[in-house]
């Protein structure tokens, strides 16, 4: 990778659209320490399981309530709903079908989501909250009309924040190098993590802390490291099924003969099984901390946190069910064994020791079912692995909301992304070199 960007910045073209990306990922972070009137800089809201792990993916934003405090939550979780919804709504899965145009049209819904998502989760964080972490006198008053136009104020100013966050994300995707959504989550986990590995190292300097945190960070580095490569080894991993096309005379041209494969990758679902996975076992808390429910008021509350706590036995029983249903669920999807048969057939190609048509199709549903087990399996493993090995090197928990399987996923993910995006523009800058 390293190589890749040293020959990325030979070229002025691929240069450029670096500095684009570096510049909007600058200014993005800048918008995280930007203080928003009446907000309390404090750590309050680390004790919410699901608000900290959002805190850690925007980077320590939400967690002191600053400008890009919604960060680009609000966006993933209307893309995520656009596109469950294209699969049960048979007008957007027509427009998905209809090349860019199409594209641009669901993007649209999408922006205009994002927004209405951004608003209803900037009000359920300050009416939870507004009481300990907003105050809301300090705008423009705490009683009656101008306690109402302060929380609108910073209804706005959040939302705000959402919609700049969205617009920067694609404005590197446009100008920039790879997909500037992803870069923005990239930046604020590595971000997140940078606080918790400057903390651990700081405490080297500390006397009666230097040996524990010697220990701690020797561990976290071979840990990281092992873990690392797992993650990119599975996500490089695919299974190619074998396809034979036969010789075509069309007029005096002869066409097919050739052969390919169809790549089917071991874990095709990416991090969405997980995403999915944690935001349902979070919305209960969710729910009764926007209340502002908690042990004392809540029998059920007491129930949840002592038996559906991270650590727990049941708690990790439900989330490797929830993997595994949202796994097969993501790859029926992306993955429609039928209409690729029926692609193979109509081009006059076959998988050899199978009959086209319905036997090809069963074939490749029947591998697709087998890789899918698997790609569960490696996602349920990366859920629970990480957070209990990096809960045993740091007890007190610091890393384990940084480096959870979700952030991990991102990061190699978008690492791998990264560069594939910059090796694509430099061997597209060279074959234009070479027509020329």
């Amino acid at each position: 990778m390293w190589q890749t960007l040293v020959n990325a910045f030979k070229i002025k073209e691929v240069r450029r659209k670096i500095l684009i990306t570096i510049g909007l990922l600058f200014i993005y972070r800048l918008g995280c320490y930007i203080p928003v009137p009446g907000a309390h800089f404090n750590d309050g809201l680390s004790s919410y399981t699901y608000l900290s792990i959002m805190s850690a993916v925007s980077g320590g934003a939400l967690q002191y309530g600053t400008f890009f405090a919604m960060g680009i939550g609000p966006y993933i979780n209307a893309s995520i709903i656009i596109q469950l919804l294209t699969v049960g709504i048979p007008a957007l899965e027509r427009l998905s079908k209809q090349g860019e145009e199409g594209r641009k049209r669901i993007n649209v819904y999408t922006r205009i989501l994002t927004l209405f998502l951004a608003i209803a989760q900037a009000i359920g964080i300050l009416v939870a909250f507004g009481g300990s972490y907003f105050k809301t006198a300090e705008i423009f008053g705490d009683t009656g009309f101008l306690n109402f136009l302060s929380y609108a104020f910073l209804v706005a100013i959040y939302t705000a924040g959402a919609a700049l966050t969205m617009w920067i994300g694609e404005r590197i995707t446009d100008y920039g190098v790879s997909n500037g959504i992803s870069l923005l989550i990239f930046a604020g986990i590595l971000a997140t993590a940078g606080d918790a590995i400057f903390a651990l190292i700081s405490q080297l300097f500390v006397a009666s802390q230097a040996q524990k945190a010697a220990w701690e960070l020797i561990g976290f580095v071979v840990v990281a490291i092992l873990i690392f490569a797992a993650i990119v080894t599975v996500e490089s991993a695919e299974r190619k099924i074998p396809v034979q096309y036969a010789k075509q005379v069309k007029g005096r041209k002869m066409y097919g003969g050739q052969s390919t494969h169809i790549p089917i990758k071991v874990n095709s679902s990416g991090v969405m099984p997980l995403i999915f996975a944690f935001a349902i076992l979070s919305f209960p808390e969710l729910i009764m901390n926007l209340f502002g429910l908690n042990t004392e008021t809540s029998s059920f509350y007491a129930w949840w946190s002592n038996n559906m706590g991270a650590g727990s036995y049941l708690y990790m029983i439900i989330l490797c069910l929830l993997i595994l249903f949202f796994s097969y669920f993501y790859n029926q999807m992306q993955f429609n064994p039928d209409d690729i048969s029926k692609s193979i057939q109509g081009n006059g190609g076959f998988i050899p020791g199978t009959r086209p048509g319905k036997p090809t199709a069963d074939y490749l549903k029947r591998v697709s079912n087998r890789i899918t087990l698997f790609g569960a399996i490696y996602l349920a493993l990366v859920a629970l692995v990480p957070s209990v090995l990096f809960r045993a090197i740091t007890p007190d928990g610091s890393l384990v909301n940084v480096f959870s399987a979700t952030g991990l996923l991102i990061v190699v993910s978008v690492a791998l992304e990264f560069d594939q995006a910059l090796t694509s523009q430099i061997m597209m800058k060279n074959y234009k070199g070479f027509l020329k």
